[in-house]
């Protein structure tokens, strides 16, 4: 049920499920190789609480140099989601690359395509789209003998915009224009422009709701309790992820994205 309310939009009604499901879970003789807390980071990334995704990696002991096993497959994807969402796309290819090898070796399609997958978006991030469509024709052909969509339309525009590219090749994966029907029609789309492809952290987002204000540099670092120097940091990793170059255009920018309402109150204990 968590899943459907992610895939509708509703991300709170989602995070409400997975609290209900995480509370009623009783351990068995089976492992738990999809832990609900992995579902909620998962969530959490989308919403852009990257602070909160982060911690769960620190509370689950997760490390890029961890050594590989099925049973924390999950959890190590979900490692590459958070620090793809953080910028360290570094860390991220490199685990990326081990778990494609462990999921090789155990003949684990579903992990194969999600780690393609995200391979794929990996290298969009640095603009590199031919790079990014190697993975993401191999995924295509691993996914359509068993006809997966939601693995590819769950990951939203940035997809589909790479699909769209995928679509025009020759020659062209068929599925690749099946998987766009998905979406829905191109007019309903979010168009790419407004897709923020590296997430704001916690404290960026601090920073950018008091942007908004008429409180100049000096009084924002007194109300987050930090450095001058440490405001213009934001600031600049704020108008690089946004591709503004103004205080006022970071603003506008963030009220097309939907970001200001996600920070009602700044986290100043951070």
């Amino acid at each position: 049920m968590a899943r459907i309310r992610e895939a509708q939009g509703d991300l709170d009604g989602a995070l409400d499920l997975l609290q209900d499901a995480e509370r009623l879970y009783v351990g068995d003789f089976f492992p738990n190789v999809r832990p609900v807390s992995a579902m909620t980071a998962r969530v959490w990334i989308a919403q852009g609480k990257l602070d909160e995704a982060l911690e769960w990696t620190r509370e689950r002991g997760l490390s890029v140099k961890d050594d590989l096993s099925y049973l924390r497959e999950f959890e190590h994807i979900t490692l590459t989601r958070v620090l793809l969402a953080h910028g360290a796309t570094g860390d991220a290819m490199a685990l990326q690359e081990r778990l494609l090898l462990a999921a090789e070796a155990g003949g684990r399609v579903h992990s194969m395509i999600e780690i393609l997958v995200l391979q794929a978006l990996a290298q969009q991030m640095h603009d590199d789209i031919p790079a990014a469509l190697v993975p993401l024709e191999r995924a295509l052909t691993l996914a359509e003998p068993q006809g997966y969509v939601r693995i590819f339309v769950d990951e939203g525009p940035t997809m589909a915009a790479l699909l769209q590219v995928a679509a025009k090749r020759r020659p062209a994966p068929e599925y690749a224009r099946q998987l766009l029907a998905a979406f829905g029609k191109p007019e309903n789309r979010t168009p790419v422009t407004k897709v923020l492809i590296e997430p704001l952290s916690g404290r960026e987002l601090d920073v950018l709701r008091l942007l908004g204000t008429e409180l100049d540099g000096p009084d924002i670092a007194r109300q987050l309790v930090v450095s001058l120097s440490t405001v213009r940091t934001h600031t600049r990793s704020i108008y690089s992820k946004l591709g503004v170059n103004s205080r006022r255009a970071a603003v506008s920018r963030a009220d097309e994205l939907n970001l200001l309402g996600r920070t009602a109150r700044p986290n100043l204990s951070a």
